[in-house]
């Protein structure tokens, strides 16, 4: 499928569209993690999860977001698809992007269950360099495992 992705900065106006694509994600995401009972929507978690400490873009295909990525100097820290747009090269354009403008060493966080993420970021040259257990960041209710991977050098 040819479309025509545009990268762009975050804009107020966007914040609906941004909680829309969060939340139908993330259930993705925590999928064979963590029990489904742990999502919290974005209104709940990105302030406290730190959305906005650092640059968030969106990606935009005829005028529609369809997805983000938020980064700070040395990790990525959110990095999401809506789901009616996965498989498109959305997700993997948005951390290319990311990589392009972030120092030398990155880092990401991964829960252990979600697959395609760790793919997409194996694919892209990162690894993993630690396995970790304990609370799910932002709902410390719910154990979880996850891993951090490195992009090599």
């Amino acid at each position: 499928m040819l479309f025509m992705l545009i990268i762009r900065p975050y804009k107020d106006t966007d914040w609906k569209r941004l909680c829309e694509i969060h939340d139908s994600a993330r259930i993705d995401e925590l999928r064979g993690s963590v029990d489904l009972r742990a999502f919290l929507d974005l209104e709940t978690t990105a302030e406290g999860e730190g959305l906005f400490d650092g640059e968030l873009w969106l990606a935009e295909v005829a005028d529609e977001v369809v997805g983000f990525v938020a980064f700070v100097p040395n990790e990525i820290t959110w990095l999401y698809t809506d789901p009616e747009h996965y498989r498109k090269g959305i997700g993997r354009s948005l951390l290319e992007f990311a990589i392009q403008r972030c120092e030398a060493v990155i880092t990401v966080e991964v829960l252990s269950g979600n697959i395609p993420a760790i793919q997409l970021y194996t694919q892209l040259g990162f690894e993993i360099i630690e396995k970790r257990k304990g609370q799910l960041t932002g709902n410390e209710t719910f154990d979880a495992e996850g891993y951090i991977m490195r992009l090599k050098q």
